[in-house]
């Protein structure tokens, strides 16, 4: 588990790699990266130093913006 890294996510069909980053989880997605570098990634021991030195800054990428509101969970009521 990286300190830095909270979640990375991988569509081999599009070859698109987010990475949700730092205590806000903001999410980075990543272009054109080739699967065996995901799996690199996936299986570092340490996921933060091989981002830096192999994804970012090399590797055209976009924030992904937050919803405005997050969704909204409603408790169950117990049955009357």
């Amino acid at each position: 588990m990286s300190a830095v890294i909270r979640h990375i996510h991988y569509k081999p069909e599009l070859e698109e790699l987010s990475v949700w980053l730092g205590p806000e989880r903001r999410r980075y997605k990543y272009f054109d990266v080739p699967q065996d570098l995901y799996e690199a990634l996936r299986n570092a021991p340490s996921r933060g130093g091989f981002y830096n030195r192999h994804i970012k800054g090399r590797f055209e990428c976009t924030l992904v913006e937050p919803p405005s509101q997050p969704a909204r969970r409603w408790p169950v009521l117990p049955a009357f």
